[in-house]
């Protein structure tokens, strides 16, 4: 099959994290921070391990801010959840996903917390790379903006927010307000510097451009408090009723995805290198996918070339499910359609009714395997113009 599902998840796994993931199902099965035994220890350590590798990577302040959970919706769930206080406003854009969505709209119920949406000019998704800026930002902030929250790339079409200027222009003009940045689908793709670029809070997919597999999502912030959203069990101060007041332990209950959170080291090892050996293989892929596509009758583009892997596309007459399924069945080629879990963005691009198809790449994809997909899909358009 030839795989254009990345944005959904990685489709291709280095050795080194099979092999590390088979090193710990088969000779480090023990809890990390639970136990003293050697076994324990060792697993706590790589644990640690990779704690600082992330920290090192992504330019974050303190390795015990460094905290692992479940996928990237459940650290943007704890990163919203755990700061935004009854009456706070928070400015989201219209490239967020479900899992910025949902939980300010649970929160709008609960906490009576108000979003400010930034939309910026239409059709600037088709000739620009850079989507939101600062200044769409700057026009929604009020004194009782507690957070802003972006996206680093859509999901949808791959535009990008320059967190840079966001985060920058904030610390300088704001203080007082919290950056969140979503970086699914950019972390592993873009080079991110939290310190640089004015992040106080970085959630990220470990299973997608990061190259891990899935079971770990990544939380890292710096001078925040998040309160928890579970309690439990943390390895420290047992006797204790309430959750530990300190970093890591207070927002990781229970026992972590060891096998997960070593995928993830190898994965992050592995993704910096190809970013320093080809820092544009997957730009340069990603652009001869765009071309092919705006070169074939009956097709639509929505995305402008772009440094995430993504081009989303419509066949004129054909429902975007329909077309994803037509390429599986027929043509054994993996993309996915649909709304891809970011309603604004389909309500800026006009498109909630039939959804976009979207192939997603990686830098383990090739130009052979573009040229059979955009040979498909023109066979496909070419069905629905008859």
């Amino acid at each position: 099959m030839i795989y254009f599902d990345n944005a959904a998840t990685g489709g291709f796994k280095a050795r080194t994290v099979a092999d590390a993931v088979a090193a710990v199902l088969g000779s480090l099965n023990a809890n990390p921070t639970r136990s003293g035994h050697r076994l324990a220890l060792a697993a706590g350590d790589a644990v640690l391990r990779t704690r600082e590798l992330l920290r090192d990577t992504f330019g974050a302040e303190r390795a015990d801010r460094v905290v692992f959970t479940a996928n990237c919706t459940a650290a943007l769930n704890t990163a919203l959840l755990g700061t935004l206080n009854e009456g706070d406003e928070v400015v989201a854009t219209c490239m967020e996903h479900n899992s910025v969505l949902r939980p300010l709209n649970a929160l709008s119920h609960s906490r009576g917390v108000r979003c400010r949406v930034a939309i910026p000019q239409k059709a600037a998704y088709i000739s620009q790379k850079t989507l939101i800026r600062y200044r769409d930002i700057a026009p929604l902030l009020t004194k009782k903006t507690r957070l802003v929250v972006t996206a680093h790339a859509c999901n949808v079409t791959g535009n990008e927010t320059d967190i840079e200027d966001v985060g920058r222009n904030l610390k300088r003009f704001r203080p007082d307000i919290i950056y969140l940045v979503d970086g699914a689908q950019s972390g592993g793709h873009i080079s991110i510097n939290m310190a640089d670029a004015g992040v106080d809070i970085l959630c990220l997919a470990g299973h997608k451009g990061l190259g891990g597999i899935m079971g770990t999502g990544v939380l890292m912030f710096g001078d925040v408090d998040i309160r928890p959203l579970v309690y439990g069990g943390t390895g420290t101060q047992s006797s204790d009723p309430e959750q530990p007041a300190f970093y890591p332990e207070r927002l990781e209950s229970g026992t972590l995805p060891l096998p997960s959170i070593v995928a993830l080291y190898e994965g992050v090892l592995d993704a910096a290198e190809t970013m320093r050996r080809t820092p544009n293989a997957l730009s340069e892929l990603t652009a001869a996918l765009v071309d092919a596509l705006r070169g074939i009758d009956g097709v639509a583009v929505y995305s402008p070339p772009n440094r995430c892997g993504i081009a989303a596309f419509q066949v004129a007459g054909a429902g975007s499910d329909e077309v994803a399924d037509i390429l599986s069945e027929e043509y054994n080629i993996a993309v996915r359609g649909g709304l891809h879990c970011a309603p604004l963005m389909h309500r800026y691009l006009g498109t909630e009714t039939a959804g976009l198809v979207r192939a997603s790449l990686s830098v383990h994809n090739t130009v052979r395997e573009i040229s059979v997909f955009a040979a498909a899909v023109r066979e496909i358009a070419g069905r629905f113009r008859k």
